[in-house]
């Protein structure tokens, strides 16, 4: 967030490495907000009036590369766009493509919203590919992860609790990741089927020795049918490629083909929502997914039928019902877009280990510095 819903903007400071980032805290009493590139700022509980708003923008650039161990340490607001571009020369890359990426969407702010794309399915999302981190704590603390004793909460994996923290527990200010190499070839199998059907396709495709890297079925889109599709990506080499898309294709059967990889682009889209509908990204056994799904008033969806995380359009005043249906399943959602004068519930029903996520709050940031809203309803603090 860079502005408050009430009364003045507050103070915007935009330290350029982790020093001045560190006096920005030590010097500023109060309540803090974290931002990057501003791509998730509507995610989530509305950040309440703060004191000022910490930008994380100025530190960006990569801070150490090793091509030979396929690891990289990068400036938490560097974005990640930026980042892949200077990767590609040395034939690697950060294995997430998550939608708003395009939109300049930074390392670290990855991160803290634990944002990931349809690739998920192989090399799992920001908590799987980080490896390492260095995170400003509410009291000037500057904790990295693996070996940097902190005291009082020594025993806690830093790198995992940022993920999706949402800046509610410090700041982030590099980042270490572990790359992979940049695919040769990649092609896509599309199937136009509703979701019921699509899950069983998924299924198959998932038992087969095929490896697809990512397996959605998107319904909404404007240029087909409404029944919807399944989305079957394959990365293989340039020789091998052709022969695996046609066992895909055989494998899903009449009525699957090749399409351009543009479709993912569509894909895209309908993450990000448009209209007057409020945007929800869910989470569930891949198992209750499309049953989930069935009962919910989507009209946009995109369904990780191997990683069960949906994220799905619905009319504002659905928002609550949907999180309730998807409580009620075991699922996790919360709220990544609304409507200009929306009034509806970020998170759904307080999950079990709230006093647990409570006691975390305490320890790393006990006067509720950083982020206060961004859990609402919840009560954490």
């Amino acid at each position: 967030m860079t502005s408050t819903e009430h009364g003045a903007a507050p103070t915007t400071l935009r330290p350029e490495n982790l020093h001045e980032a560190r006096d920005a805290v030590l010097d500023t009493p109060g309540s803090l907000g974290i931002t990057g590139a501003g791509t998730a700022a509507d995610w989530a509980g509305r950040l309440r009036d703060v004191d000022a708003v910490l930008d994380l923008s100025g530190l960006h650039g990569i801070i150490a590369h090793n091509p030979g161990d396929m690891t990289v340490s990068v400036h938490a607001g560097t974005p990640l766009r930026d980042l892949q571009a200077e990767l590609a020369e040395h034939g690697q890359h950060v294995s997430l493509d998550a939608a708003r990426i395009a939109d300049g969407a930074t390392v670290g702010g990855l991160v803290a919203t634990a944002d990931a794309g349809p690739s998920a399915l192989v090399h799992g999302g920001m908590r799987d590919l980080v490896i390492g981190t260095t995170t400003l704590l509410a009291d000037g603390t500057v904790a990295r992860s693996g070996g940097h004793v902190i005291k009082n909460v020594a025993g806690y994996d830093l790198a995992k609790l940022m993920h999706g923290s949402y800046g509610t527990l410090g700041a982030l200010v590099e980042v270490v990741l572990r790359l992979h190499p940049t695919p040769k070839a990649t092609g896509t199998v599309a199937l136009a089927c509703p979701l019921a059907e699509a899950a069983g396709h998924a299924s198959r495709v998932l038992e087969s020795p095929l490896e697809p890297t990512a397996l959605e079925w998107i319904s909404g889109e404007r240029s087909t049918s409404e029944q919807g599709r399944l989305l079957v990506r394959i990365e293989s080499t340039e020789a091998a490629l052709p022969a695996r898309m046609e066992r895909v294709a055989a494998l899903l059967g009449a009525g699957a083909e090749t399409t351009s990889d543009d479709v993912w682009d569509v894909h895209v889209s309908l993450v990000r929502g448009s209209g007057d509908g409020a945007v929800l990204r869910i989470g569930a056994r891949p198992s209750r997914l499309p049953g989930l799904l069935a009962g919910l008033p989507c009209t946009t969806v995109t369904a990780g039928l191997g990683t069960g995380v949906a994220t799905v359009t619905v009319p504002g005043t659905a928002v609550a019902e949907a999180h309730e249906a998807v409580h009620a399943v075991g699922g996790t959602s919360v709220l990544r877009r609304r409507p200009a004068g929306l009034d509806a519930p970020a998170w759904g029903p307080p999950p079990s280990a709230l006093a647990v996520l409570n006691a975390v709050k305490a320890q790393f940031d006990p006067d509720g510095r950083f982020g206060p809203g961004r859990f609402d309803p919840w009560e954490i603090p």
